[in-house]
């Protein structure tokens, strides 16, 4: 699950790029299917970023990635 899930960041990266962005995986719960990501460079405190999150990253990832339940978006400031 992991690999999968870092191909399809790579894949989400290139158009995070375009805007000065970018998202890390900061975690994985397999068993859950739990996945916790967080935006980096311009993405960070972007007001745009909850949208970006649900309508874009999600979608793509639970397409691409049999298993995940949950996503969560972690503090980029942690």
């Amino acid at each position: 699950m992991r690999n999968a899930i870092l191909a399809a960041l790579e894949d989400i990266r290139g158009n995070l790029r375009l805007h000065r962005g970018g998202i890390d995986l900061v975690s994985l719960d397999e068993d859950a299917g739990i996945v916790t990501l967080r935006f980096t460079g311009a993405c960070a405190g972007c007001a745009l970023s909850d949208i970006t999150m649900k309508k874009g990253i999600e979608v793509v990832l639970c397409e691409r990635v049999p298993g995940i339940r949950k996503i969560l978006t972690a503090d980029s400031h942690a």
